[in-house]
């Protein structure tokens, strides 16, 4: 089983393409996460540190996903110190959403 086996077939970025992009989400929880709950079972909720262009990076990087991954929703707030990002999924991608969860969590603690 590869890192990336819990890519759902929906997606539709290429295959190629997926580390790269995995590797952009990785860094961004590593430099910026602060906090992650799970305030329902199909949605996460993340809040990563603001700073100097953190928006503009969230928000790049949820278009692009969202432009690849139609399964997520993903919905960002900006405050003032913290950016929130809410991700859901219907009930066939849950288990997308656990994977997710503990790669974030794993990449977080690093």
């Amino acid at each position: 089983m590869s890192d990336l086996a819990w890519v759902p077939q929906s997606c539709t970025l290429p295959t190629e393409k997926r580390p790269l992009r995995v590797a952009e989400w990785d860094a961004l929880f590593c430099e910026r996460l602060t906090s992650l709950s799970r305030p329902e079972p199909l949605r996460l909720r993340l809040d990563l540190a603001d700073g100097p262009g953190a928006e503009e990076r969230v928000r790049d990087l949820v278009a692009r996903e969202s432009g690849c991954c139609s399964f997520f929703t993903i919905t960002t707030a900006p405050g003032e110190d913290l950016i929130g990002l809410d991700i859901a999924v219907d009930p066939a991608h849950e288990p997308v959403l656990d994977a997710l969860a503990a790669r974030i969590v794993a990449r977080g603690q690093r």
